[in-house]
């Protein structure tokens, strides 16, 4: 049963669910996630981590890349019954479609290859320094 809580918890959060939206189009890096979705590296990564944790996601290593999908082969029931549905969820939320035009777009070469120091900031109201 921790297994199936593990699951469900991860799927109760809005931000995850994007990401598993986002990830139903194309593997992607943190650095693009954290384009997309516009979060701290460190909430993507964590959101990233409970996912993994739940199974529903794997990464894989891709020369400098790291890069994140769904886990089709995943071995739990659960997780092999809720992946197909995900595909029919959501379809009409306006910010799962604004994700999906985002991750058209979004150029990890842009992102990931420039400094911190070029890295646009991800909070509006953030103090620069």
């Amino acid at each position: 049963m921790r297994d199936l809580v593990k699951i469900f918890k991860a799927l109760s959060d809005p931000n995850r669910l994007r990401i598993l939206k986002m990830l139903e189009i194309r593997p992607l890096c943190v650095c693009e996630i954290t384009q997309v979705l516009e979060l701290a590296t460190s909430t993507v990564s964590k959101h990233l981590s409970l996912l993994r944790d739940a199974d529903l996601i794997v990464d894989e290593k891709d020369g400098k890349w790291v890069n994140f999908r769904l886990n089709p082969d995943s071995t739990h029931p659960a997780v092999q019954a809720l992946l197909p549905l995900l595909r029919q969820w959501l379809p009409e939320e306006q910010i799962v479609q604004e994700d999906a035009r985002k991750v058209a777009t979004v150029n990890r070469e842009i992102i990931c290859g420039r400094s911190s120091m070029q890295q646009p900031s991800l909070n509006k109201n953030e103090d620069p320094l």
